[in-house]
């Protein structure tokens, strides 16, 4: 039987992150301790554990159809490669930072100076388009220290809290790019795989939608009804029933969980009351 191939993150959050979306499109993986390969027991899919840094060649040479990857890491290493579905999660920026006593006017600071990175790709490209030449010097692993031994003047690294910058006397100076894990696709994938990753597809799509909505019911006087509902987003439009109690109705809706509390307190402004919020596992349209 045909499997589709795909490739995640060895460890890491990207790797548990990976590993959740697809346990909440209902696939199951059998993988114990150590494995770099294992397969589901419920849908035609082989998993690939790998350095994230690898993975882009695995899609380029056909080794694996699709991955769970941080665009940031497309950009630097797979820009040929395509992009099938944003996925929301392990979002993160790609920044210059300078020691915290500098005194930082804008990008042409750089110039001239020496900028430790794993991403020399990524930092050429973005120093071109501003027209500033610096030095840099490539690092696999941690960057922030290299100011502080007097390796570099400045440094480009994966921004998320700013906790690792701070702890390290860097401030961030410059958001070169924003990134997020990516379902990426192989140029050499076969159309027997294209209708798998299809089907996968459907099932991340329904489990995105949810985790971007809430289910809501409320009780609402049927005086104010249609005040409520014109507040009222739905997949298509709120269920109203009726309740035991004569003079008001039950609503039923999905919002937007970014609009949620200002929708909410503007329902409560127009006597909306008993509202209820449950989180969505699946939304299918």
């Amino acid at each position: 039987m045909t499997k589709i191939r795909i490739a995640i993150q060895k460890s890491g959050r990207l790797n548990e992150d990976s590993l959740q979306i697809l346990k909440d499109c209902g696939i199951s993986i059998d993988n114990g301790k150590d494995q770099l390969k294992a397969s589901s027991r419920n849908f035609p899919m082989e998993v690939f554990y790998l350095r994230n840094g690898d993975i882009p060649q695995y899609l380029r040479d056909g080794v694996v159809d699709i991955a769970i990857i941080g665009e940031n890491v497309l950009i630097e290493k797979g820009e040929d490669i395509s992009i099938a579905e944003k996925l929301g999660f392990s979002k993160c920026k790609v920044s210059l930072a300078v020691p915290k006593s500098v005194k930082y006017k804008s990008v042409h600071d750089f110039e001239g100076k020496r900028i430790a990175t794993s991403y020399p790709n990524t930092v050429n490209n973005y120093l071109r388009e501003k027209g500033v030449k610096a030095e840099l010097h490539i690092i696999n692993g941690s960057v922030e220290i290299a100011p502080n031994i007097g390796l570099a003047d400045a440094i480009c690294d994966i921004v998320s809290s700013g906790s690792t910058l701070f702890k390290n006397n860097l401030k961030e100076v410059e958001v070169m790019l924003t990134s997020e894990a990516v379902l990426a696709v192989s140029p050499k994938i076969s159309e027997e795989r294209k209708a798998l990753l299809k089907r996968l597809q459907f099932r991340i799509q329904s489990v995105l939608r949810a985790r971007k909505s809430k289910y809501v019911l409320l009780n609402a006087p049927n005086d104010r009804l249609n005040d409520i509902l014109k507040l009222l987003p739905g997949m298509r439009s709120p269920t109203v029933l009726p309740l035991a109690e004569e003079g008001w109705s039950s609503v039923h809706t999905v919002i937007d969980k970014d609009t949620f509390w200002e929708v909410i307190d503007e329902l409560k402004k127009v006597g909306a009351e008993g509202i209820l919020v449950c989180p969505i596992e699946k939304m299918v349209l």
